[in-house]
């Protein structure tokens, strides 16, 4: 059976310090799923916890006390509504959240491909080269994984963005097109046999040209390949984000060949 858009799991409230829009409300985001048909879906603020040292400037504001002012959630019927979290990896693998903070959530999302936080996820030495990027993007990845982390409640977000490259388009697709099918398969064999969530990314998923589609959707396909299970995260800070999330993510489905066998449910 096809896979079925019938959750969304990366969510962002007007919390989010990179939202910050009045109009993103918990309110706003269970209308998305009332107006979809989603039978799950789950706020991913923003966090680093208080406890773990070495929060950046931005992050610093955003600890669990901050981003519990979402609760309580709003209810609606047929609609599971999740509290989660977005945290991040700094550039000596440290993860902002502290192992016993991840029974407060029921989902907690970790990028490995922030890598536009210059002097905080990245040194400005690698953040020069493409070359070094592309072997951050393995490197960050692995590590993540060989932590002894719940990764049945965990999702790895936005594996192909352009944060891994702003400099350019041309310079993100030349960064993605030089990391090797084996170091892929490698760490996507190792996140299988972990069980981690890989996420459809919305912003993933925009593609310009033929060539941008093969090349974007590449560590998708291998992963897929290496027995990987996937979740749907719109990445929403606005409502126009919430939009715009259901043409994408169809597409990639049709494109990825995605069956319900694929599907990631959180805590299996």
């Amino acid at each position: 059976m096809k896979f079925k858009f019938d959750h969304d799991y990366h969510i962002h409230s007007k919390i989010s310090s990179c939202s910050n829009d009045p109009e993103q409300t918990t309110e706003r985001i269970l209308q998305y799923a009332c107006d979809n048909n989603l039978r799950e879906i789950c706020i991913t603020d923003h966090y680093w916890d208080s406890a773990v040292d070495g929060a950046s400037n931005w992050y610093k504001p955003q600890d669990f006390e901050h981003i519990s002012a979402a609760k309580p959630l709003p209810k609606a019927d047929g609609v599971k509504f999740l509290f989660g979290c977005e945290t991040d990896m700094d550039k000596f693998f440290t993860v902002g959240i502290p192992k016993e903070r991840f029974d407060d959530f029921d989902f907690v999302i970790i990028p490995t491909t922030h890598l536009h936080m210059k002097g905080f996820t990245i040194t400005e030495a690698d953040a020069a080269s493409n070359e070094r990027r592309a072997e951050l993007w393995v490197e960050r990845l692995e590590k993540l994984l060989a932590m002894d982390l719940p990764f049945r409640k965990i999702g790895i977000a936005h594996l192909a963005c352009c944060l891994i490259n702003n400099r350019s388009r041309e310079d993100l697709l030349n960064t993605l097109s030089l990391i090797s099918d084996s170091d892929m398969e490698r760490v996507f064999k190792k996140a299988a046999e972990v069980g981690v969530g890989i996420e459809i990314n919305q912003y993933d998923m925009i593609f310009k040209t033929d060539a941008d589609i093969e090349i974007i959707l590449r560590p998708f396909r291998i992963a897929k390949t290496a027995g990987c299970k996937f979740y749907l995260g719109c990445d929403a800070h606005h409502p126009k984000d919430l939009m715009e999330s259901r043409a994408r993510f169809d597409r990639a489905i049709d494109l990825l060949g995605l069956t319900e066998d694929d599907k990631f449910h959180i805590g299996e």
